[in-house]
Formats: C-alpha cells, sequence, structure tokens
C-alpha cells in the first residue's frame, strides 16, 4: 500500500490545469457501449477508476485504442462484444471494486437485452443505494432474476431478448430490445440513476420521460453526445427529459470538460497554502456556484476568461447571512453545491476567520474524517453524522503534521490540503483512493512548489 510524505509549510505559486472530469469519463465511457461503430473521448484522465473501467471494457471486447496527437485521446469500439464474460466470477469481482460499472447496466441493457448487476465498489461514505436505477429500468419493462449462488442479479429486456442477446456475441438485432418508453418520475435526482436510465431508454420503443432527472453537467454532456449519436433527447440542462427511442445509434467524437471538483480542490489549496495560483481553462460556465462557495468562506477568487487566479490569502473573513447568523453550507443537487467539495471547503475553513455550519445531507459517514483534522488542532464539533460546526484559527494557529489514512477520494484530498499547510511532516496512507479521482496529483503540486513524495 502506497502513502504521500508531506513536508508542509511550503507556499504554492504557479498554473495548473484541471484534468478531466472523472464522473463524466465514467458515463460517456459506458456509453460507448451502446453502437457498434467507434467512438473517440479526448481529455479522459489518467486515474484509477476510469482505468479500471477500460480494461474492464477491454475484458468485455471492446477494441480501445490510444489516439496519437490527441489530449488524452481514446477511441472504443464494441463491435464484438462477448456477453460470455458477464457470466464470469472475475467480471463479478472487477464490478465489486469500481462503483463506476453500475453505469454499464442501462448501454448493455439498451443494446444486448441483457446485463447483469454485482454490487459495484467505490468509497465507503454511507448508503448508496441503486434503487433509482432499478425502478427506472423496471418501468422501462426491464425484468430481474437473482442468482443466489453467485449473488448477482441477471436483468433482462423481457420478452424473447432473454434468449436472443445471451446467444449473440455481436450485440442485439433490430427488434430484440423489447424496452418500451414510460413516463417516470425518479424518487431522487440520482445522477448517475439519471445517466443510467438516459441510455437505457435512448433505444427503447417509443418516448421515455423522466420528471426529477439529475442536470448536472456532466448528465449535460452525456445527452448531447448521445444526440450526436443520433439519439433524440430534449429538455437537457432541466430536471424533465424527454427522449424519443432510436432503432440504432452511431459514432461520434466527444471531449471531457475540466473536472469541476478537481478545479475546487485546487481553489482550496490555492486559499490555504498559495502564493498565487492561477487556475487555467476551468469551463467557468459549468463550475455552477462552486467559486461562490469559496468566497462564502471570504476567498478571493478572481475570474479571468476561463481561468480563476487565487492571489495569496493572508486572511479571510467567513461570511454571515444577512441577519448576522451563521454561515451555513450545505450539499444539493445541480445546480446547489456538490458533496463532492464539502471535505475540501472544511479543510478552508479551519483558517478562516469565523463560523461555519457545514451540513452534509447526502451521505451520513462522509464529515467523519474531521477527526484526522481535530487531531492536527482545527476546531471543529462533528454534532452528528450530517452537520459539523468548524471555528476558524484566522491563522493564528497553524495546523500541525500528523499520521493518517485517506477514507475515500474527496477526504482524501481534503487531508493533502491540510497536510500541505500545516506545520511539520505528515503521512497519508491509502492514497489509492486519492488516486483512483486526481491525476498524477504530487507531481503536479511538486511543479508548484509542493514537497510531496508518494513511499511504497
Amino acid at each position: 500500500m502506497s502513502s504521500f510524505k508531506i513536508e508542509g509549510g511550503h507556499l504554492l505559486q504557479g498554473d495548473i490545469t484541471p484534468q478531466g472530469a472523472k464522473n463524466e469519463a465514467l458515463q460517456v465511457i459506458c456509453a460507448t457501449l451502446l453502437t457498434s461503430e467507434a467512438v473517440t473521448i479526448e481529455n479522459i484522465p489518467d486515474i484509477r477508476d476510469v482505468n479500471n473501467l477500460i480494461l474492464l471494457l477491454k475484458d468485455m471486447g471492446v477494441k480501445v485504442t490510444k489516439k496519437p496527437g490527441t489530449a488524452n485521446g481514446y477511441t472504443f469500439q464494441a463491435d464484438a462484444l462477448n456477453m460470455d464474460y458477464l457470466e464470469s466470477d472475475q467480471f463479478v469481482a472487477h464490478c465489486a471494486e469500481l462503483r463506476g460499472s453500475v453505469l454499464m447496466i442501462g448501454p448493455l441493457l439498451a443494446r444486448m437485452g441483457k446485463a447483469v448487476i454485482a454490487t459495484p465498489g467505490g468509497d465507503k461514505i454511507g448508503r448508496r443505494r441503486l434503487d433509482t436505477h432499478f425502478l427506472g429500468f423496471k418501468m422501462l419493462g426491464a425484468e430481474f432474476r437473482h442468482i443466489e449462488q453467485r449473488n448477482v442479479y441477471e436483468i433482462h429486456a423481457g420478452g424473447s431478448s432473454r434468449q436472443s442477446a445471451a446467444s449473440s456475441p455481436v450485440g442485439a438485432a433490430k427488434g430484440r430490445n423489447t424496452l418500451k418508453g414510460a413516463y417516470m418520475l425518479l424518487d431522487e435526482a440520482s445522477v448517475t440513476g439519471t445517466a443510467n436510465i438516459i441510455m437505457a431508454a435512448v433505444m427503447a420503443e417509443g418516448t421515455t420521460t423522466i420528471y426529477n432527472a439529475a442536470c448536472e453537467p456532466y448528465v449535460q454532456q452525456l445527452c448531447h453526445m448521445l444526440n450526436r449519436m443520433g439519439a433524440n433527447i430534449s429538455g437537457i440542462g432541466s430536471n424533465l427529459l424527454t427522449i424519443c427511442g432510436v432503432s440504432h445509434l452511431h459514432g461520434t467524437r466527444h471531449r471531457l470538460l475540466p473536472d469541476m471538483i478537481e478545479v475546487g480542490s485546487f481553489i482550496g489549496m490555492a486559499a490555504m497554502c498559495g502564493n498565487g495560483i492561477r487556475i487555467k481553462n476551468v469551463s467557468l460556465r459549468h463550475l455552477g456556484i462552486i467559486p461562490d462557495a469559496f468566497r462564502r468562506l471570504g476567498v478571493q477568487v478572481d475570474a479571468d476568461g476561463d481561468d480563476l487566479f487565487i492571489p495569496r490569502q493572508e486572511h479571510y473573513v467567513v461570511d454571515t447571512f444577512i441577519d448576522g447568523t451563521i454561515m451555513t453550507l450545505a450539499d444539493a443537487p445541480w445546480p446547489g453545491l456538490t458533496p463532492d467539495l464539502l471535505s475540501v471547503l472544511i479543510v478552508v475553513a479551519t483558517q478562516g476567520r469565523g463560523t461555519v455550519l457545514f451540513h452534509q445531507k447526502m451521505f451520513e459517514s462522509r464529515l467523519f474524517f474531521v477527526d484526522r483534522l481535530i487531531d492536527m488542532g482545527a476546531q471543529i464539533i462533528l454534532c452528528d453524522p450530517h452537520r459539523a460546526v468548524v471555528v476558524g484559527h484566522d491563522r493564528t494557529r497553524q495546523l500541525r503534521g500528523s499520521r493518517m489514512s485517506s477514507p475515500d477520494i474527496r477526504a482524501g484530498i481534503a487531508l493533502l490540503i491540510a497536510a500541505m499547510s500545516a506545520r511539520g511532516t505528515s503521512h497519508i496512507s491509502n492514497i489509492e483512493q486519492i488516486d483512483r479521482g486526481y491525476e498524477h496529483i504530487e507531481d503536479r503540486l511538486n511543479v508548484l512548489g509542493a514537497k510531496i513524495t508518494r513511499e511504497q
């Protein structure tokens, strides 16, 4: 197991460019299963979760080619899928290590008429139920069957597709897919649930209407890509999507957005230990309220074209509400504040002047990492699994180095930021969690002046 050794107290300065969006990559790479034609995707991040998904698709028979002369570009061609692989124990084991594998269900169900559901892996941040996915598939006419000896579910498009799709190594021919369009009101605006249902519905018979759909930029990007492939999706960017099913999708080219979570992480780093950092090509219009969330903590974030510049923050003063009450930052579905950045915002608040209440509504285990920050000298009261109060030091008391372990991707990057700003040396173990979401992070930060060493 690898670890980071971080020598704290060094100021970071210079330019940094965010990687391609992890969450978008997982969605659109799975969408390549919807066609037998070649699909080229650019700006794919070189991170563990995405690389593991690509390996899983290769094992299923997808041809994956690195495109020379492109920015992290790959071509995917799913013209010879091996559906027998879904019956293997190796497939189940790989899915258990990768939560993004759940996004293959919709495309496989749409095109092949069959998918296998294994328990997906991912962050241990509390319950991350899949009910929204399954209820959506059922409304489209899918049928489920539990295979007890393998502890998986087989899901079929219904009718004769159970036999025909399973017997074909290439894909479901026209007429085999018996998914039917339907109206559905989602029980929650799940991002992966919405994406999965969209990919299942694009080739269903008739019209599908999805109300309370997630409308994150990454879902919008998926819809635009599918439309270029020949799908018919309207209402993109809203919580009401209408999908008219088509019989065939073709190839296309697609470029991923910059990763908004990495952009927010870099803003947090710049606030805590920056001496003037420019974050380049952030696609500002897709960041939503992320820059404003940091501004509420008193951090100066300047927009310059499509770049963000964060000057050195000698002090930053936390806002209060108009009536003088304590600032509260809470996660919410888009266009609200993404829960993936609350960990970073909590670290930034530890050195602000003022008090902030953080309310993590979506996951009941995500705030438990604050115990590590308390050990480093932060003043934080964990009220319950969902709420924490941070009393800022106003830089009068520096965090101190510590030994800690990364519990998940976002807590891991937050602890790395805390360690870089701390007095003394810190060690973070289980950094494979950080590698799942951040591309060569120590190399990129060391260029700015950080002192981070990867140890085996």
